[in-house]
């Protein structure tokens, strides 16, 4: 069976060039074919787009331009969204079931669904069996716990990047907080700094947050009441004490603050991570930095370790349970700006790439 989709092309060598394409999906065996119904565009899908081609984060010779186009064809930027099963002939999945999941920007997509149960199943693609687990999981919307009907629009926008910011709080905590007195949190008014700084908000025994953001964004930020101070990048070097031992944790992969907080604290820093890249075409750092070598997070492999060391029952427990208690306050922190078709999709990555973005706006593309 044909059906009629547009997908949007990318450049894997220029995020920047776009094309939208009528896009035929052929069902198959064994595959099923769901329609898109809900994504949101974030900075995390920038970091998508960025690390597309090969990068070493998956430990293998694929990037995320590999989940939903073949090496020699144009990438399909991954999203996180809702979709509804249109055709299926599959025994567990059937027409009209809603799965929470991965998906490409497009209005359609063709998954082979493995390991099916009734909390949802695994795509099996052979593209996809090498990457990470927590990306080819797809969710029965019914199955899952702490699911509620009306956080429907918060769940792409919010659910990747607060469990990031999650799993970022779990480490710190785990690893004694590097020794640090401080935490500092650069683009702190992005969505998955403002999970770190949620999470950490609820433990007992902790770091001072320091949220680093714009001049612009500061007035707005320190409202939420996230942090414990919110300073400007300008002000980096004035008003942050450099005798505190402190630790740095970069949403976005801007060169020029990162060098900026590692010559104010030099050894004074113990541990400095790296999350995204949403600031692709920022200055880079240059040079050799004072200070700790500069280390990655990849929410994937923090993950897998978490469902190790609990079991998958009780990690999934404890998400739920932050989840809902971050939910209490989410509503406040953005509005929900929804966006249509092909032409609201292209506009709304193109707006998010280029920095335009408002933080406090969640974008969702209804296909």
């Amino acid at each position: 069976m044909t059906h009629s989709a547009w997908a949007i092309d990318i450049d894997r060598d220029d995020i920047t060039s776009t094309e939208t394409v009528a896009a035929e999906s052929e069902i198959g065996p064994h595959e099923i074919l769901v329609q898109i119904d809900s994504f949101a565009m974030t900075a995390n899908n920038i970091t998508y787009g960025v690390f597309g081609k090969p990068s070493g984060l998956f430990g293998n010779d694929q990037g995320y331009w590999d989940f939903f186009a073949e090496r020699a064809a144009p990438g399909r930027l991954p999203v996180w969204g809702f979709a509804t099963v249109l055709v299926s002939d599959i025994e567990g999945v059937a027409p009209g079931d809603r799965f929470y999941g991965y998906y490409p920007m497009a209005s359609h997509a063709v998954l082979i669904p493995g390991e099916i149960s009734d909390s949802g199943f695994t795509d099996v693609t052979p593209r996809r069996t090498t990457l990470p687990p927590i990306y080819n999981r797809y969710q029965r919307v019914d199955a899952i716990p702490d699911y509620r009907a009306e956080h429907h629009d918060l769940w792409p926008v919010y659910r990747p990047l607060f469990l990031t910011g999650w799993l970022i709080a779990d480490q710190f905590e785990d690893d004694d907080d590097y020794g640090a007195e401080q935490v500092l949190i650069a683009s702190a008014s992005s969505k998955t700094a403002i999970g770190l700084g949620h999470a950490m908000k609820q433990r007992a025994n902790r770091p001072r947050t320091i949220g680093l953001t714009s001049a612009a964004n500061k007035e707005g930020l320190v409202a939420l009441g996230i942090y414990d101070e919110v300073v400007a990048y300008d002000d980096i070097g004035t008003l942050i004490d450099p005798g505190k031992a402190a630790a740095l944790v970069d949403m976005a992969g801007n060169g020029a603050v990162t060098r900026a907080v590692h010559e104010h604290f030099g050894e004074q820093l113990k541990y400095s991570m790296v999350v995204g890249k949403s600031h692709w075409d920022a200055v880079g750092e240059g040079g050799t930095l004072p200070g700790p070598v500069r280390q990655g997070f990849f929410a994937p492999g923090r993950s897998q370790k978490r469902v190790v060391d609990w079991g998958p029952k009780d990690f999934a427990e404890r998400i739920g349970a932050a989840w809902l208690g971050f939910m209490e306050i989410a509503p406040s922190l953005a509005q929900i700006e929804k966006r249509s078709g092909a032409e609201g999709a292209l506009a709304a990555y193109h707006e998010v790439l280029s920095g335009k973005a408002d933080p406090k706006v969640g974008l969702v593309i209804e296909p």
